[in-house]
This record gives structure tokens, sequence and C-alpha cells, in this order.
């Protein structure tokens, strides 16, 4: 599986690799759209399906559902990726798209609690849960796919379109909800336009399942089951033989997790960052990160190409690199654009937490599991919520947490949290910290309002974090496929690549606001993809093999 080999056939993309690529990406970029549009709906969804609790419960189990979708996408990279090496790419990844298709639907036609009670929720766990395996299976399909019908010398140029897919998905996701949004007013779309994405979806996905029925069979498979190569054990022989479990543990550790953490900080974190941190109307931050979205789809073809000449390894280990250098001076940027004042008040204005030390305890709880009780925990919490900076003042056997705003004491009352709070959200205020309403945060009235020195500053922004997304991500596919054999490549890239993304990058948005919590500091969040990346640039640098000149095929695999 070593050895130098020229590119087998210089010249473009035959027609019939054309129709593989754009198949295998089409339907990729409709499953990541159907995966995101829970996300980007999260708070209507919360409303819909769990009104019987309070707000703050109710979008606690809307994220805990996200979150489950995630979790079970290794689940599903196991159960697809041994039925893709056992009977073939084509008709695995056809029924995961299925899957996802019918699953998608049936959450645009669920009834909310409020008709059916906690049936809803329940089914909404289970649609979400298919989602995730149905994702599980296609993301290694596709790029085994593709890559098994790619000439050797230009695998990093084929599979980058495939590379594009999530961060398309993102932004399709985005542009339809803003569209429906824009068509129906938002009073409308929350009580029940929102539906409409997820029966678009329907129909995006079953045209992309007409176009794979016409594709064949990748030729490697074809040819390994010719001369009966294949695995009978594929889990088996993959992780259950330290040869190739190592490898896979490589490839997690030494490539897929700052991948994961850069692709998830630089476009999820980011669109959090702006509504929760920063206060940006979600309308303005959809509309930003969408344009920076449109400028930085490109260069993951650009990067995948240029792996196919100076390597997979340099251009994804620099990516993790820069984005750990640059996350902090790029989101403290972000944050003087965006909300200027709230920026100003961090560096400015001095609050302190003064509390029993005894009272204060974690609050990193990145699944929620933890309720908070006391006043130091309580008022530390809506300190994280409003984006205030603090630091604590031990004071033992103190009975009452005092919140001292610029030398102002103010009690934190647990049996009163909203009353104190309040009171504690007028001295920030009249300290320097913003109202929600305050006309200096970044605000956009239509999809083209971007050419004013803010906004157009933000997108640049936005743009530059994309670009890191583009390095680690644009050359993956091509680098994780060339790593293993093709009687066990389905499964050998599907479970680290879902491991990686679902765990890593999934929870990072849960972990990196614990971490805010915890510390009072709005960047504090960074140090987790910034010490993950580094972690990874590491690892790669040492133990993964640059693989740019690996021939995957062995004697009759060779294409022709």
């Amino acid at each position: 599986m070593s050895g130098s080999s020229a590119p087998t056939r210089p010249t473009g993309m035959t027609r019939v690799e054309k129709r593989v690529v754009f198949a295998a990406s089409l339907g990729t970029i409709f499953e990541w759209y159907d995966f995101y549009l829970y996300g980007a709906l999260t708070t209507i969804i919360a409303d819909q399906f769990f009104d019987q609790f309070p707000r703050n419960t109710r979008e606690f189990f809307a994220l805990l559902a996200f979150a489950a979708g995630f979790i079970v996408r290794p689940l599903g990279a196991a159960v697809f990726g041994r039925i893709g090496d056992l009977v073939g790419r084509k008709y695995t990844f056809l029924i995961a798209i299925m899957i996802m298709a019918l699953s998608t639907f049936l959450v645009g036609l669920l009834p909310g609690s409020r008709v059916i009670g906690i049936t809803a929720p329940i089914l909404l766990l289970v649609l979400r849960m298919l989602q995730g395996l149905a994702l599980g299976g296609e993301y290694g399909g596709a790029a085994t796919y593709i890559a098994e019908h790619a000439p050797n010398g230009r695998r990093g140029y084929y599979t980058s379109w495939l590379q594009t897919t999530a961060t398309l998905g993102l932004l399709l996701s985005l542009l339809v909800i803003l569209a429906t949004r824009s068509l129906v007013g938002e009073q409308d779309f929350a009580d029940y336009a929102w539906r409409f994405p997820f029966f678009v979806s329907f129909a995006l996905l079953t045209l992309s399942l007409w176009i794979r029925l016409r594709l064949a069979e990748s030729p490697a498979f074809q040819r390994m089951q010719a001369r009966n190569a294949g695995s009978r054990a594929p889990l088996t022989e993959a992780f259950g033989r330290w040869n190739n479990a190592k490898i896979a543990l490589l490839a997690l550790f030494g490539l897929i997790a700052g991948q994961a953490v850069v692709w998830y900080t630089s476009q999820f974190y980011a669109l959090f960052f702006l509504q929760t941190m920063l206060q940006v109307d979600g309308f303005t931050a959809s509309v930003l990160l969408a344009w920076a979205l449109v400028f930085g789809a490109a260069f993951f073809v650009l990067f995948g190409w240029l792996s196919d000449r100076v390597g997979r390894k340099p251009i994804i280990l620099v990516g993790c690199l820069l984005a750990a250098l640059a996350y902090i001076p790029v989101f403290k940027q972000i944050s003087n654009l965006a909300n200027p004042a709230l920026a100003k008040a961090i560096d400015t204005v001095k609050v302190t937490v003064v509390a029993d030390p005894s009272q204060c305890g974690s609050l990193f709880n990145p699944v929620g599991t933890r309720v908070l009780s006391t006043s130091c925990d309580l008022a530390r919490q809506k300190l994280a919520e409003t984006s205030v900076r603090y630091v604590i003042e031990p004071a033992p056997g103190s009975k009452t947490t005092i919140v001292r705003v610029d030398g102002k004491d103010l009690p934190f009352d647990a049996a009163r949290p909203a009353e104190t709070g309040a009171a504690i959200r007028a001295a920030l205020h009249a300290a320097g910290y913003p109202r929600a309403d305050d006309p200096g945060i970044v605000r956009m009235s239509g999809l083209f309002d971007v050419f004013r020195a803010q906004t157009a500053g933000l997108v640049g922004l936005l743009f530059v974090l994309v670009l890191f997304v583009t390095m680690v991500y644009g050359p993956l596919a091509a680098a994780l496929v060339e790593l293993f054999p093709t009687r066990i490549r389905y499964t050998s890239v599907s479970l680290p690549y879902h491991i990686g993304n679902g765990w890593f990058g999934g929870l990072l948005p849960a972990i990196s606001f614990a971490m805010v919590a915890q510390t009072g500091d709005i960047y504090y969040g960074l140090w987790y993809p910034i010490v993950v990346a580094i972690m990874t640039a590491l690892v790669g640098m040492v133990f993964i093999p640059e693989t740019k000149n690996r021939d995957i095929y062995t004697g009759d695999d060779k294409p022709r």
C-alpha cells in the first residue's frame, strides 16, 4: 500500500468521474443541511416540543436532543461502515440517505407537545438519533466512493469537492431559514413555518437519491469482490487488530480531533459567540457567517488540489497551528467590532464575586446534568450569561454572596434570583455594560447589508476563521482514505471521523461555554480548541505518515 506513484492520468475528470463526485457530494450537502437545521432552530424546537418546562430547562432538553445526534454518529459509522465493507459503498450510503430523508421529513410533520404531550419529545429524540445514525454512515461511504474512483496523484482534488459539503450544508440551512423568515415573518415562522425547511430537505434528498441510483459500485470494491479478497469481519479486522487499530487512533488524535475543533470553533462556535456572548441578533449573525462561508467555500478545493502537490499532512497541521495562534486575537477583534461597548466594559469595569469558597462549586457542566442552587453559583452563571467578566474574592464564613460592580456591593439572593439579578444588571448597565438594544451592536436589515465598515470587517474576520476550516478539512478525506486498505476502508475511515467530529467537535459549544461560566472570561472557552489543535499538530507531526503519493490500489485494484 506504500510507495511513490506518479499521477496515472494528469488530465481533467472524465464524465463518469464528474457524475460520481457530483452525486456523492450533492447527497452529502443535503444530509448536512438536515443535520444543521435542528441546530439552527434549537430555540424554536425547545418551545414546540418542551414547552411544559421552564425556559432554561426546555432549552437544555432541546440541546440534549441535539447532542444525541452527535453522540450516536460513531454507532452509525460502525454499523454502516461494516455493511459498506461487506456489501458495497453505493448501496450502503443509499440506505443512509433514505433514513436521513425520512427522519427529517417526519420532524417537520411531528406534532408539538401541546398536541400529543410527552410523546412529542420522545419521538423527536428518536428521529434525531436516526439522523445521527444516517450521517454516521454517509461521510465515510461518500469519501471512500469518490477516492476509489480517483486516479493516483489527484485524490486530494477529487475528494476536496466532498469536503465543501458540510460547510455548504450549513450555509444552505441558514439561507433557507433566513428566506422563510423573511417571507412569512418572525411570528408565523415560530408558530408553524419553521417546518417548511424540513419539507424542502425531503425534496432535495429525494433528488439526490434518484441521481445516486444511476451510479455504479466503486471499481476498487468490484475488483476486490471479484478476487474474493474482501473482509469477512470489517469491525474486528479494523479495530480488533492492533496494527489497524493503531492507525485509526493516530488518525483520530493526529488529524481528526484538531480538524473537528477548528471546524466547530470557526463556524458553529463563532455563530454562538456572536449571538450569546456579544448579543448580536440571530438574523445578523447568520447573515455575517453566511457571507464568510460563501467567500470561503472555494478554498476547500484549493487546499485539496494543493495537497496533491505538497502533501496532506503539512496543510492540515499548519491549519491547526494557525487556528490555535489566531483564535484569541481574532475573537477579541470580533468583539470590538460587533459590540464595542461590551468589549470596552470587559476591559474597564471591575466585577468581583465575594463569597464563601464552599458555596462556589464547579460550573463545568457541559451536558447540563448538574443543578445549580447556591447563591455563588447562580450569580456566576447569571454574569456569564450576560458576558460579564468577573473575578472571585474568597470570603470564608460569609453567608451572603456579594456582586461588587466598580466598588458597589449588591447581594445576590438565591431565593430571589430574578429580583436580585435585575438590580445587578442595572448596576452593570450604569457602569458601562451595554443593554441588548445598544445602538453600537452590529445589526443588518437585509442579506446584502454588508458594505459598511463594521459589517465588512466582521465578514472579513469570519472569513479568516473559515479559511482555517478549509485548510484542515479540504485535504482530510484523501488523507484518511489513503491510510487504510480497501477491504476495511469504509469502516476504518468512518468510525474515527465521527468520534472526532461528533464528540471532540459536536460537544465544543457546551464545553467552551462551561469554561466561560467557570472563569468569568468570554475568551477562556477558546482554550479548549486551542489545546486540542496543538495536540493534533504535535501527534500528527510525529506519528502520521505523508500519504499523497500512496497507491491505494494493489494488483488488479489499479484503475485502468
